[in-house]
């Protein structure tokens, strides 16, 4: 009982925030999304709540943009979206979710009821509630028209709650909360499993159209799926053709390390490049450059570093003496070869903030491995080819799926499977080459000259 009050509590904290701010700006209506803390990709959900905000504004939404943000949110952001984006932020205590002990229950979801905050902001009169995985193309101040609850099916049986309208109500708001407390179902113990349970005849209800006239109206309807276009319809032709709606909003409810803002995610998603080009018009790569230009430097000196001491470093050389070779460090060798040509391969994609411009990311990903992997090079006196070979072959795919010029997302997946088979063999080969490799240095008892002893190179024996 007294968790309960709690609730009501901040609920009417917020409230009474939200409605001195909407006094201050006098719109009636706003878009809204949420913000909180506790997961792998709080910075890269902070940085597309603030492209999304700005391109609304950008696109002249007749509304307020408010962020309803948990009170974990670091200051500095929540003064970020204040000052620099014109954002109402709305700081909240999270609701807790009772569906933890499902079987089912994915954890980054735990925070995801706080989404019902939306119904408190009860000096608005119409509320579109956002994911920040929305991509705005056109201008949709209509949906204010729209009644009670409006979401859109983009699975058949299913509604979608990256996007919704409401009308607020405390009223709902607290049977909300009361349907918390009893254990209401839900499937996927997350926000949309919630409200699909607490709205179950949406699917039954008529279309929404929006009145010429710009009169509301009252009810619950369907949106039309131009509000809610998944991704994933785009790639199947390569070109937008939903039917119904305006066509205006793009969501990319796919698997999280792909969503748009992440440097990897073009060009094996193309609509990658269409989000970061609204980030580059809004926002900017400000906050990122000075990492990108410290990691490019480093790279760069890697490489020069590595060419200028090739000749003058401690060489390999020949042990003319019988000596016995020992099988097992020929195989640690072996094996911390293959490992630093992994590591050569790995370490950049690490380094690289996730939220850079897919254009900088793969190049400076591409430096990176190519720098390093010249530091295997040398140490492990492998030839240059093999090594990059993978590499090469990576540039190759990025080329393959960037091409422009496919008809379709079948004939696109086709091309790069067909270049990822005849890809193979020749990786594999380099990888044979490398082996070869260290395997006939091993056969010469190629190894580090010892601690206090000095072995002359005669010139047949020297390696460069």
């Amino acid at each position: 009982m007294g968790e309960r009050r709690g609730r009501f509590w901040c609920a009417a904290a917020a409230v009474l925030v939200l409605s001195f701010a909407a006094a201050e700006g006098g719109r009636q209506h706003a878009y809204a999304a949420m913000m909180y803390m506790g997961t792998p990709r709080d910075y890269e959900f902070y940085v597309a709540t603030r492209v999304m905000m700005r391109s609304l504004a950008r696109l002249g939404a007749d509304a307020d943009l408010v962020v309803i943000a948990s009170a974990d949110v670091p200051f500095h952001w929540v003064q970020t979206l204040k000052e620099e984006d014109g954002v109402k932020v709305v700081t909240v205590e999270n609701l807790k979710n009772p569906y933890e002990g499902q079987g089912n229950f994915n954890p980054r979801f735990k925070l995801t009821m706080n989404k019902l905050y939306a119904w408190t902001l009860a000096s608005y009169d119409r509320v579109v509630m956002l994911d920040s995985d929305n991509l705005f193309l056109h201008r949709t101040d209509e949906l204010f028209q729209c009644g009670d609850f409006c979401a859109a099916f983009i699975n058949p049986c299913v509604f979608h709650t990256g996007l919704f309208v409401l009308r607020p109500s405390m009223a709902v708001f607290k049977d909300m909360l009361h349907e918390l407390e009893i254990g209401r179902e839900n499937p996927d113990g997350a926000d949309q499993g919630f409200l699909v349970s607490y709205f179950p005849d949406l699917l039954d209800r008529p279309m929404f159209h929006p009145p010429a006239n710009g009169t509301k109206l009252e009810g619950t309807y369907r949106l039309p799926l131009g509000y809610q276009m998944d991704a994933s319809y785009y790639y199947l032709k390569f070109r937008w053709n939903v039917p119904c709606g305006p066509n205006s909003v793009i969501t990319f409810p796919s698997c999280p390390w792909l969503k748009p803002w992440y440097w990897w995610s073009w060009p094996v998603l193309p609509l990658g490049l269409q989000w970061h080009e609204q980030r580059r018009t809004n926002l900017g790569y400000s906050a990122e450059a000075p990492a990108i230009l410290i990691q490019a430097v480093m790279y760069l000196g890697i490489a020069v570093i590595t060419r200028l001491a090739r000749p003058s470093r401690v060489k390999l050389c020949y042990n003319r003496r019988p000596e016995k070779s020992i099988p097992f460090v020929h195989a640690i060798l072996k094996v911390a070869a293959l490992w630093a040509m992994f590591a050569a391969h790995t370490i950049p994609f690490f380094l690289i903030p996730r939220t850079v411009h897919p254009l900088l990311g793969w190049s400076l990903y591409l430096l990176g491995a190519a720098a390093l992997s010249t530091v295997v090079i040398s140490v492990f006196l492998l030839p240059p080819l093999p090594v990059l070979t993978l590499l090469l072959g990576i540039l190759g795919s990025l080329f393959v799926m960037a091409l422009p010029w496919y008809s379709d997302g079948v004939v696109r997946a086709l091309a790069v499977f067909g270049y990822a088979f005849c890809c193979a063999p020749v990786v594999w080969a380099s990888l044979a080459k490398v082996l070869c490799a260290l395997h006939s240095l091993h056969e010469r008892e190629t190894f580090f000259p010892r601690l206090g002893e000095s072995t002359p190179l005669s010139d047949s024996s020297k390696l460069y």
